[in-house]
């Protein structure tokens, strides 16, 4: 997921946005029976570097055709306060390990006060 969809999303932001201010996405990545989500949040931290911070969840979409809505309903897919979804710190912890890697990351990941765990990587583009 990271190397898939979490990287790309960052590299985009990171493009489009301008600097001193925070910019955010939610991406999706899965198939038939479950949707990985990620916030993805970014922000300018130093010259050439990026504060990513992330939260993932699961969207069991069996569960939702059996249960619920079909596809699931648009809350089911965002974290509170606009949506139902509760982060898993299992999977945020594995992907955010992955991206660090991927991105060579200054630091462990960090925990921020809303469920995001976030990293500082040096701004490249490419």
């Amino acid at each position: 997921m990271a190397r898939a969809v979490v990287q790309p999303a960052v590299l985009d932001l990171v493009r489009r946005y301008p600097r001193g201010r925070p910019f955010s996405t939610t991406v999706t990545f899965g198939g038939d029976d479950f949707t990985l989500c990620t916030h993805v949040r970014a922000r300018w931290a130093a010259p050439g570097q990026v504060e990513i911070a992330l939260a993932c969840w699961v969207v069991n979409m069996d569960t939702a055709r059996y249960l619920g809505d079909n596809p699931p309903a648009g809350h089911e897919m965002r974290l509170p306060p606009e949506g139902t979804a509760e982060w898993d710190e299992d999977l945020t912890g594995r992907v955010i390990s992955h991206l660090a890697a991927r991105m060579n990351a200054h630091s462990p990941a960090r925990p921020t006060t809303d469920g995001h765990l976030t990293i500082t990587v040096p701004l490249v583009l490419t």
